[in-house]
């Protein structure tokens, strides 16, 4: 099993982070005018929202940071670390092609989707067979831990669609693929070090 630098733990551990300080600043900035139950993330980044620089960056701080885990997490499948690192580049296109501040966006809509897609199957593609593997890349997990995003993605589309609590289920979604790289991270280093984890 190929060694995970160390450094793909503060890669990891960054994301989430920086996406829900983001998205907490760029909150606070926008004010009440801004529901986080019914409004996405999205909206926090769209042109003319109050808080679009500070939203924008975490998004830009979120790619960068899928980038360098995909980079650092040889232990993984090479399908697995591509997705990861995709996933990072679609949290860098979303920045740059922001929603409107009215209305909807195919562009934006479509690079939002891909990008739930590769950072949902990305666990699946990494998964490594055989009790060597550190218990993260292990198939159980990593099918449980996809299965999860997809059930995720289901409820973020029908609370979109039913005009409900969208924002709760997307960050919900997004907090999940966020952490998911920091939790494989640190059970390939604990690994490393000579911990047995459980099957």
């Amino acid at each position: 099993m190929r060694v995970v630098p160390k450094w793909a733990l503060f890669s990891s551990g960054c994301a989430p982070v920086l996406l829900a300080v983001g998205w907490t600043v760029a909150g606070l900035i926008e004010g009440p005018a801004y529901d986080p139950v019914t409004q996405t993330i999205s909206v926090l980044a769209a042109y003319g929202a109050a808080g679009f620089w500070v939203m924008t960056g975490a998004l830009v701080a979120l790619g960068a940071c899928h980038l360098l885990t995909a980079w650092g997490l040889r232990a993984a499948a090479l399908a697995g670390r591509v997705a990861l690192g995709a996933g990072g580049v679609t949290a860098l296109v979303v920045a740059v092609l922001p929603a409107p501040s009215n209305g909807g966006s195919l562009r934006h809509g479509s690079v939002t989707v891909v990008g739930f897609t590769l950072l949902a199957v990305w666990p699946v593609l990494a998964a490594q067979r055989g009790r060597a593997a550190p218990w993260g890349l292990r198939p159980v997990p990593s099918v449980a831990v996809t299965l999860l995003m997809g059930v995720g993605a289901a409820w973020f589309v029908i609370e979109m669609q039913g005009h409900g609590a969208a924002g709760v289920a997307e960050r919900v979604v997004t907090s999940i693929q966020s952490l998911w790289p920091f939790v494989v991270v640190t059970s390939c280093l604990r690994h490393a070090d000579g911990e047995s984890f459980p099957d």
